[in-house]
């Protein structure tokens, strides 16, 4: 093959790796993404101390929340860069006992994703997601899918910059203020019911968080161009497993 048809060969390759901002005038690239699962478990009181015992032996990152919602249920997130290990670990959890009864409709999943300006493109898809599910000090979060509709989609890049801006500005005025972190994650082909997004909002008291979803709701995005939203899952963190 000569240079010229290896030049083009290579550009017509398909690109699927995550992109940053170039720094120095070379682009960020990156194979590296984390997998975050929810399982909402009903009926787990009597097995609190297996299902504690097996998070505490697993491998990967996680989180047991009890439901606000529902004083017989509690939520686990998993997190893993490798998918295949969340299969393993939601196996592990789910036989640990009979008694256990698995609500599937409020099973999340997504993965972290580049929109193809952060700066710092690891900080975006492992460091900062990991350590905003993870900090201390945010005991309380709101877990839910969304699904945009098709018109939004349809729409010039520039404009779908600008709707999405406004999002991500009142986002980022919760963030600044100290009442709120976000995890957004992609959910395209992973989701049961065809989701697109699923997004965590977690912080130090559970009432900013419901603000902002609330605030929100006026954004053009919202009123425009989202199909629907959840089920909700509104947790208080009951214990972490920083590994």
């Amino acid at each position: 093959m000569n240079n010229e048809n290896k030049r083009i060969h290579q550009s017509d390759t398909l690109d699927i790796r995550e992109i940053g901002t170039p720094i120095d005038g070379r682009a960020q690239y990156s194979d590296r993404r984390l997998y975050f699962q929810l399982h909402v478990i009903e009926n787990y009181r009597n097995d609190s101390a297996k299902i504690i015992e097996i998070l505490n032996r697993s491998c990967l990152n996680s989180v047991l929340y009890d439901s606000l919602n529902n004083p017989n249920a509690i939520g686990i997130l998993f997190i893993a860069e490798n998918p295949s290990d969340l299969i393993n670990e939601s196996i592990n959890l789910i036989d640990c006992s009979e008694n256990l009864s698995y609500r599937s409709d409020m099973t999340m999943i997504g993965r972290t994703y580049s929109s193809g300006r952060e700066p710092d493109l690891e900080e975006w898809l492992i460091k900062k997601p990991m350590s905003n599910v993870l900090n201390p000090n945010f005991t309380w979060a709101i877990w839910y899918p969304l699904r945009r509709k098709p018109e939004f989609y349809q729409l010039e890049p520039r404009e779908r910059g600008r709707i999405l801006g406004e999002h991500a500005m009142l986002g980022r005025s919760y963030a600044e203020g100290g009442f709120a972190k976000d995890i957004r994650l992609a959910c395209f082909g992973l989701d049961t019911c065809d989701n697109e997004f699923v997004i965590g909002l977690v912080g130090s008291e559970l009432y900013p968080l419901t603000r902002l979803i609330q605030d929100m709701r006026s954004t053009e995005q919202t009123t425009k161009y989202i199909d629907s939203l959840g089920p909700f899952f509104i947790g208080k963190v009951r214990k972490q497993f920083t590994k």
